[in-house]
């Protein structure tokens, strides 16, 4: 082994290339640009996606579920929402029960909505490029990231 690299992740490399955290920006932003195409042909950003994606899922969920799902601030949640509701594929409403919460519900377009988007995993999927077992390790090792910094 050459010394130097050695010596270099001993100490903490300085090096851009060397860094996981560069490493997972660049493929965020990879991943991100591959989705926006897709995402057009929907009318949606990908934090709008993300949010459709939750919705998809179960159908109500208040604000602060939402922002806790996708660890997303209310400040930064609020205008995608907005938005959404602009364009007619969620509503907003105060929850009856509790009148503190406002509740997101998908609108009939934002459900009929689903099923177009249908293809965007698969093409994601592909222009990834990971095995099954890859895929797997993939989300298990970043789950697992986003823990640790998270909660310690």
């Amino acid at each position: 082994m050459d010394q130097g690299s050695h010596h270099a992740a001993d100490q903490g490399s300085l090096l851009l290339q060397d860094q996981l955290c560069f490493a997972l920006y660049a493929a965020s932003r990879s991943v991100t640009a591959r989705y926006r195409p897709l995402l057009e042909d929907l009318g949606l950003t990908y934090p709008q996606y993300l949010v459709m994606l939750v919705l998809w899922e179960q159908d109500s969920v208040s604000v602060g579920e939402l922002g806790a799902a996708l660890h997303l601030e209310s400040s930064t949640l609020s205008p995608l929402l907005k938005r959404l509701e602009a364009g007619g594929l969620v509503h907003r409403e105060r929850r009856a029960d509790d009148e503190r919460s406002v509740a997101v519900r998908l609108t009939r377009a934002g459900a009929d909505l689903r099923e177009k988007a249908g293809t965007v995993p698969l093409a994601i999927g592909e222009a990834m490029g990971l095995t099954p077992e890859q895929d797997a390790t993939a989300k298990h090792l970043l789950r697992l990231l986003t823990a640790n910094v998270t909660h310690g």
